[in-house]
């Protein structure tokens, strides 16, 4: 955190620093995660030049009367404003505010009352009103509050697909220490891939992967790897007693080795290491901050590569200094990005429901596609499916019909005419999560070394480096990029060399 305070500093900007609270401050039997660990922390961060310091609570693990001695502690102790971020996925956020707001705390997030509670923010209706007429009174009015949850209480229920099936608090989260913001990802993950009732048991799989990681502070990214993790372990039958001697051959998801790598730095107390060694297999382990060992980007070359590959309409030095920077980011996902869009165009002119539910049949909607420039389109029917699953649909746009052929994705797939690796067969080797083949690496005839990666599967933001388990030559390849593959599809054959 070091460098970037001080790179921050120097634009004259406000830099806010961030401790991630984990544990709980008021058991006494807590070792790891206690009031000095967050003191320290935080006389550190102000040591360091920053404006404030944040209390990041993801999980909703801060009880009130912990809120209260850890925001009177810190308050005592520094001399720059002290910010709450909490959520309510235990149902005692407003509570912890309140105790936060008695104990002196300067800034605390809330959500308006119809988007709050559960893995969201504790109500910030509720909050307002608890205070009013206290010396801690927000002023905010009451009227105006309301006619906000109103707004967002119309808008929510377009986006209500995608909440997590939490309905009520629950407590559970102080024992799984799930985020609030993953709680709805994770779900989202293991429903995609295909496994939704396993919820249950993936959540108390989380706190074993979460013990097996060193008991850690779970925020993006180490929050993933701790989700990846558990997933993984489901699926391949994996727990705390067999994980070093069952996991010793696979081939972990890329977050876990990430974190293991110390590309996500080094953790409080150290990285567990037998687990390390199984995990990294061949790969070294960091020692330092993993930003210091990346090369410098060639931002020009970067340009020159995206103009080449996108041919961008706009080509201005502000625009393109822009995507260079998002592509060094994040690559892949720059690069998903930009494919959606060459092939879906400008998605954000679609009303919000049509986006996310399609059109129904009979229904109209109008598309902007430019200044004075207006699509009246109206959906009217769909073919049955042929023998590929291929749909014709039918538009009126501006009065003129339109077709379009699409794959349907819904449809029950009958039979899995994929060949099973044998577990027994050193020569076979299946895939240890269902998902898509991102990248081939290597092709049949060449020769391989154990641990040496030899394609990528990808599964609702979950990568795993597929590495192979012998040294030898490919035989046969039995998957391209693009294919989806089920657990234990037979992956790659191999000669073995004696």
């Amino acid at each position: 955190m070091k460098m970037p305070i001080e790179e921050a500093l120097k634009t004259g900007k406000i830099v806010e620093g961030t401790i991630c609270y984990t544990g709980d401050v008021s058991n006494p039997n807590e070792t790891k995660y206690t009031l000095d660990y967050y003191v320290k922390m935080a006389l550190e961060l102000e040591k360091l030049g920053c404006h404030s310091i944040a209390i990041k609570d993801m999980a909703a693990l801060l009880k009130p009367r912990a809120a209260k001695e850890l925001v009177g502690t810190l308050k005592k102790e520094l001399h720059v404003p002290l910010h709450l971020h909490t959520h309510d996925s235990t149902g005692n956020g407003v509570s912890t505010v309140l105790m936060a707001a008695e104990a002196g705390v300067d800034i605390v997030d809330l959500a308006i009352e119809s988007m709050s509670s559960m893995t969201s923010q504790p109500s910030m209706n509720a909050v307002v009103e608890a205070l009013r007429g206290t010396k801690r009174d927000t002023g905010l009015d009451f009227e105006e509050l309301s006619e906000l949850s109103r707004y967002y209480n119309r808008i929510r229920s377009v986006y209500a697909p995608f909440e997590s099936d939490m309905k009520s608090p629950n407590t559970e989260i102080y024992k799984y220490e799930i985020p609030g913001g993953q709680y709805s990802n994770l779900l989202a993950q293991v429903t995609e891939m295909g496994s939704p009732e396993e919820f249950e048991a993936i959540k108390g799989l989380y706190k074993e992967a979460n013990d097996l990681l060193g008991n850690i502070v779970k925020v993006t990214p180490t929050s993933k790897a701790v989700g990846d993790l558990a997933i993984f372990m489901y699926k391949n039958n994996l727990n705390k007693d067999n994980i070093l001697t069952a996991g010793a051959s696979l081939s972990y998801p890329d977050s876990v080795v990430s974190y293991f790598q110390g590309m996500m730095g080094q953790p409080y107390g150290g990285f567990p290491k037998e687990l390390q060694k199984i995990v990294l297999k061949d790969i070294e382990s960091l020692t330092e901050r993993p930003g210091k060992l990346l090369p410098p980007e060639d931002l020009e070359g970067i340009k020159k590569h995206l103009i080449e590959k996108y041919h961008y309409e706009d080509k201005s030095e502000e625009v393109m200094a822009q995507k260079a920077i998002s592509y060094a980011l994040y690559p892949k996902v720059y690069e998903d990005y930009c494919e959606h869009f060459e092939m879906y165009n400008d998605v954000t002119r679609l009303e919000s429901h049509v986006y996310f539910y399609g059109l129904r049949k009979g229904e109209e909607t109008y598309l902007k596609i430019g200044e004075g420039k207006e699509l009246l389109i109206k959906y009217l029917e769909q073919s049955d499916p042929d023998e590929n699953g291929i749909r014709t649909l039918s538009f009126q746009v501006n009065g003129s019909i339109r077709t379009v052929k699409i794959q349907d994705h819904n449809l029950e797939i009958k039979t899995d005419r994929r060949l099973k690796a044998d577990k027994n067969n050193p020569q076979h080797l299946g895939s240890s999560i269902p998902g898509t083949v991102d990248k081939v690496l290597v092709k049949e005839g060449d020769v391989v070394t154990k641990n040496m990666p030899l394609m990528t599967i990808e599964a609702m933001k979950m990568e795993t480096t597929v590495v192979s388990t012998v040294n030898g030559t490919v035989d046969k390849i039995y998957v391209e990029s693009g294919d989806s593959v089920h657990q234990d599809d037979l992956l790659v054959s191999f000669h073995i060399k004696e």
